[in-house]
């Protein structure tokens, strides 16, 4: 059979499976391993497994658990309560302050845990019932958290950011350190939205009343709050980026700093343990899966020969490189808003990455503009993940039109940075060559 025609046959299994509701893991592996059995016979089978043992064996697999575990000891540990106070009483007194105080927590939480859901869900039980109380508009108050909590998979250290170097055999690290910029940028972009928008429309984000204000005594005490949070941040990242570490060592060091934090605030108990423990092993296990998929996936797009055929027909995009870019980022997009990140990552890196690199793009920073691309894929409508961790937390009177409507600034501002990434890649590249050379 022609390549053409095995192409075809082979992403319509995968889209058949895949709106028959099959989890698209399963669908990825499953059909990817029939195909190279007929393909290429028992070889096929020894090729995937060749391929998992040796990713078995890689230390920096190991990452993945402790900061799932560090992650789930944080949410527990009742640190966002305290940080938020904190930002409540400094940022209150500042039109918008409190969303602004919102999106900061935000980012210290994503340099805290790794992923996405936990400041979403953190800042919608926490944050969002105050900000409507104090009379903030709904979708500000939403766009906010729906934004800041989905720079956990980019500001270092980044779960996805493991995965997506497991699965291009990328450096962690330089992963690690290219997401600092970047995240930082996205921050000072939102922030700015913030100001601008309750400077034209003070009712959007009112201030808190001179008499409910915090005076400097209390502000700096509520400072305290941070200290636990800035030790674990400094104590991971300081680690890989001074080279004392690498990336599985910072993680034991980031759940020690978890568990401290958890003891400090009096809330380490067995139980607490037992289910962190229980749901990283299920996020775990699922990732076992998802890394046998992708090989699977990537040994049957070699075989079939349509990795080859897509990176040809990828030379009639027009625009050169910056067209074949565009086309990348408008493709990783669309499917930002029907597919998890995961799923994404496992069908389109075995051809986007080759074409990158064929084109001259630096892995690192095409890494964080797909990273970025995947956090605006948690936040669009309508199956972003981090929409509905906002609708199970927020109160009834927040409809699902009012979160689909809230994102729409925050995306267009996520890609003004990547507009500004891609116009400059020092944004993104800076520190992997200080740290790393």
């Amino acid at each position: 059979m022609s390549v053409e025609f095995l192409t075809l046959l082979f992403f319509g299994a995968l889209l058949l499976f895949v709106l028959l509701g099959t989890p698209l893991v399963f669908v990825l592996g499953g059909v990817s391993v029939i195909f190279l059995y007929f393909e290429l016979g028992s070889i096929g089978f020894y090729l995937v497994s060749n391929k998992m043992w040796e990713t078995m064996s890689n230390p920096t697999l190991m990452a993945i658990p402790l900061f799932v575990f560090m992650a789930t000891l944080l949410e527990k540990s009742g640190v966002a309560g305290d940080l938020y106070d904190m930002m409540h009483k400094w940022f209150g007194g500042l039109r918008g302050g409190l969303a602004i105080g919102t999106v900061m927590i935000c980012v210290i939480f994503a340099a805290m845990s790794g992923i996405s859901g936990a400041a979403v869900v953190t800042m919608g039980t926490i944050a969002l019932p105050k900000m409507l109380e104090r009379g903030y508009d709904k979708k500000l108050a939403l766009g906010a958290i729906n934004a800041g909590g989905g720079w956990g998979i980019l500001i270092p250290p980044s779960i996805l950011m493991v995965l997506f170097a497991l699965l291009t055999e990328i450096s962690a690290g330089r992963l690690f350190a290219a997401g600092i910029g970047p995240g930082l940028l996205l921050f000072v972009l939102v922030s700015i939205y913030i100001v601008l928008r309750c400077l034209i429309q003070p009712e959007m984000g009112p201030a808190l009343p001179r008499h409910q204000r915090a005076d400097w005594p209390e502000k700096f005490r509520a400072l305290r709050a941070v200290i636990l949070p800035i030790l674990i941040v400094l104590s991971v990242l300081g680690a890989i980026f001074g080279g004392f570490a690498t990336p599985t060592e910072a993680a034991a060091i980031g759940v020690f700093g978890a568990l401290v934090a958890t003891l400090v605030n009096r809330q380490l108990r067995a139980a607490m343990l037992f289910d962190a423990a229980v749901s990283t092993l299920r996020l775990t296990a699922m990732i076992m899966w998802i890394l046998f998929a992708a090989h699977a996936f990537s040994t049957a797009y070699t075989a079939l020969g349509a990795q080859t055929l897509i990176e040809h027909l990828m030379t009639y995009v027009p625009g050169g490189k910056w067209g074949a870019l565009a086309f990348m980022l408008g493709v990783l997009f669309l499917f930002g808003m029907v597919l998890d990140p995961v799923g994404i990552m496992l069908i389109t890196l075995p051809v986007f990455l080759p074409v990158a690199r064929a084109y001259g793009f630096d892995p690192i920073w095409f890494g964080i503009l797909f990273i970025i691309m995947m956090e605006v894929g948690y936040m669009t409508p309508p199956f972003g993940f981090n929409l509905f961790y906002l609708r199970g937390v927020a109160p009834p009177d927040v409809t699902m039109a009012d979160i689909y409507q809230s994102v729409i600034p925050y995306v267009l501002v996520t890609l003004l940075g990547v507009l500004l990434i891609i116009l400059f890649p020092e944004i993104a590249l800076y520190l992997p060559r200080l740290f790393y050379g």
